[in-house]
Parts: structure tokens; sequence; C-alpha cells
């Protein structure tokens, strides 16, 4: 009797499992990442350096994986070049004998001290912005009194110290460029010169934003004027404010409430971080061990919210903290391995899929023998065209599903269907102007 009475309540509780499982029949939620990976990873370069193109690039190539290019315009023949935007430089210059540096003509001197045709004199600009940037105003405005003031007798010389981002050797053109593009790499703006945008006034600091997009619209399309870098990693708020008018996303800073943004400078740890989204921004540089490198990409492994943003400047001892081939080789293969689990892919499509994933809903009809998906979002589809990964759940009694559209014979995806504590589901990518999809057996 006591037997009968256990298989009699087993058989209850089995129905019941059962009856909860299929009451989830159509929940459809949108993955936090693409594919329904565990992580996401973008490999960023910066400064357009010639070896990243002709070493790193290779490597990516062979590798299957698509990094991001953040170039300077002016140094690409047929572009815009860098210039000073303003009053007649002799007229500033002549000032500067009787009126000191203060805070309503610091941004004109810093500006126009780079156009004055010698590398020191775009040194003390460099110089007088990381001050600028510090905190050190006071010191900041001393220093362009005193490049002003070597102008002024003939003091300021060209030398021979080198200029990372500026290699006389970078020599990529538009139509190599326009390759890279096509092979699915993303190329986007880092300024036309690479200034101290914080220490720029208003029109040279418009110029150096708007200009660099401009030609970059104009030789490799609208495409890649999505996501900028500004340069030297600024968080200047004045500069941010201008950028954010200009480019749909900035490497820089993406203030939003659902994303904690540590910065290549952070020492904040992303699994500390209670947010839904982590943009975690590391700097790989030339004493940075393999080990270390690896740890990074482990750590995205062990969370399902981070997303690594790794940044690179110099390749095979070209550009400022270089690493060499050989590790950029074993690195990338590091992360291959574990592409299972890791959204390998640009920064303009990471963030459009992670904008998307937040402004689209799902709307789910049950029929007899399907389920009908339908998505709003409200983003341009023009620009927001990264495809959303859905993960639909499905009878427990299906043994295949095909996902189509309506009303159309060819299939979109026949995904393997899966299980987890939910029940049965399929998973599949579709862009969000893509509606009335059908789910059905086969």
């Amino acid at each position: 009797m006591k037997n009968i009475i256990s298989l009699f309540l087993l058989g209850l509780l089995f129905i019941s499992c059962t009856t909860k499982i299929e009451e989830n029949v159509g929940h459809t939620v949108i993955a936090k990442w693409q594919g329904d990976k565990r992580s996401a990873i973008s490999l960023t370069f910066d400064d357009g350096i010639i070896n990243q193109l002709t070493v790193a690039r290779p490597i990516l190539n062979n590798l299957g994986l698509k990094g991001t290019f953040y170039i300077i315009t002016g140094k690409v023949d047929g572009s815009a070049k860098g210039k000073f935007i303003g009053r007649p430089g002799e007229e500033i210059i002549k000032e500067t004998i009787t009126t000191k540096t203060n805070a309503d003509n610091f941004f004109e001197r810093a500006s126009l001290i780079s156009f004055t045709g010698t590398t020191q004199a775009a040194d003390y600009h460099t110089k007088a912005g990381s001050l600028f940037e510090s905190g050190k105003i006071i010191e900041a405005h001393a220093l362009i009194d005193e490049a002003f003031e070597k102008l002024r007798n003939g003091k300021l010389k060209n030398t021979d110290d080198v200029v990372f981002h500026n290699n006389s050797v970078d020599t990529t053109s538009w139509s190599q460029y326009k390759i890279y593009a096509a092979e699915g790499h993303e190329i986007a703006s880092h300024s036309v010169t690479h200034p101290r945008l914080a220490v720029l006034d208003e029109a040279n600091l418009i110029y150096e934003l708007e200009q660099s997009k401009a030609d970059i619209q104009r030789f490799l399309g609208k495409k890649y004027t999505f996501s900028a870098e500004c340069p030297y990693g600024t968080e200047n708020e004045r500069v941010m404010e201008y950028a954010h008018k200009i480019y749909p996303a900035l490497r820089n800073r993406m203030p939003e409430s659902y994303l904690d943004e540590l910065n290549r400078s952070s020492e904040k740890q992303p699994d500390a971080s209670d947010k839904e989204y982590v943009q975690w921004q590391r700097g790989a540089l030339t004493n940075h061990s393999m080990e270390l490198m690896k740890s990074w990409v482990d750590t995205c492994l062990a969370n399902d919210n981070i997303w690594l943003v790794l940044v690179f400047h110099g390749v095979n001892g070209i550009g400022w903290e270089p690493k060499n081939a050989p590790e950029f080789e074993e690195y990338f293969s590091y992360m291959k391995e574990k592409e299972a689990n890791l959204w390998i892919a640009p920064f303009a499509e990471v963030t459009k899929y992670i904008r998307e994933r937040k402004s689209s809903e799902i709307d789910i009809k049950l029929n007899d023998d399907t389920i009908v998906v339908n998505i709003s979002c409200g983003l341009d589809p023009e620009i927001y065209n990264v495809p959303i990964t859905l993960k639909t759940y499905v009878p427990s009694g299906w043994k295949n599903v095909v996902v189509s559209k309506q009303g159309e014979q060819k299939h979109l995806f026949r995904p393997r269907i899966q299980k987890d504590n939910l029940g049965s589901y399929a998973v599949y990518s579709v862009l969000t102007d893509t509606n009335e999809i059908v789910l059905s057996e086969y």
C-alpha cells in the first residue's frame, strides 16, 4: 500500500513539474551576449600604427577574429590635415608679451602652440594638456607662457624625440583601410592630429572631432563613424559633452545606468560590480606578462557580465608600449580556444548589441503548433543592425525546431534543442526589425 501511495505521489510530482515546464513554452529572453556567450571581448588598437595593420591584423585574420582600429586621420594621405582655426597667430603671439596666460585665453593659446612649426612646440601643448587634466591649472598656464616666450625668442626647435603616435613609417592609405574594413574590422576615429582635446578651444576641438569623422565617412562610409576614442583616454567633461554629440559611442566613456565603466587606470575588480554590464578596459603594456593578460580573459569566463575591452598601441617595436608578434599570436589564440564561451567582436558591434537588448521588447503568440515572436525596438535599424540572440522555450515533445518568417517558406535557422531546469529551448539570432518570427517543429 505504501509503495502504491509513493508511486502516486511521484506521479503527481512528475505531472506538476511537467506542467510547470510546459507553462514556460513561448517564454523568450534576449541573451546578455550574442550567441548566448558567457562574456564579450573587444580588441582595440590606437593610433593607426602601421605594424598593427601589417603584423597584428593578419594574426587576427588567420584566427577569424575582428578588431577595432582607432586611426589618426590626419596621417592618411587625402585627408584634411591638422590646423589652427581662429584669429591670426601673430596677433595671439603678440598678446602673450603683455598678458599672462589665464582661464580666458588658455584654450586659444594651447590650441595655437602646436601649429607654430616645431616639435618642441607640439610637446608643450601635450604637457600642458596633461597638467590641465591632472588639475594642475596654474602649472599648465605657466607652461604655455614658457612656450610662447621661447617661441618669440626663436628658441623652440625641432627635436629627435620620438612621438609614438606620429611615426613617419605610418603610411597606410585609405584604399588599404577600405580593404581592412571589408575584412570585417572596425576602422574608427582617433581625431585628426591626436591632440590634448581638453585644452583646445571650441572651434579647434570641434574640428578635430568632426573632420576626422567626415574623412572616415568620405573614404569608408557612414558605418565607420559610430564609435571613436578621444586621444589619451580623456574623460574630460567638456570634451565628452562635445564628442557624444558627434559620435554615438566613445570608448572613453558611455554613461548608462546599467553599465559600470572601469577604464584603464581603474584598480577596481570587475567581479566586484553589481551592474548588469561591466566594461572593463585593460591596456596591454610591454611589461605585462602573458600570465596577467590571460588572467583578464579568465576573469571574463568566471562571470557573465564582463565586457573586456583590450587596448593595444605599439607592435614589434613601433608605437607606444609595443608588444611583439609572438605575444599577439599566443594571446589571441588563447581567446580563440575559448570562443565557445566568449563573444569576440569589434567595439561598435558590442555597443550596439547591448543597446539593442536594453531597448527591445518581446511579444509572444502561441498557436496550436507554432510560436510566433515579435520584436519591438526604438532604435534606428539602419544604425543598430547587429543581430540579437533570442532564447525561446518550446514544447518538451518537440524533437527538432525550425525558425522562419511568417508567410515565407525559407528557413532562417534550424537550431538544436537544448534543455535547462525551465524546459526545452532554442537559441537563434535575428535583427531587431525582423518581426513575425515563427518557431515550429519539423
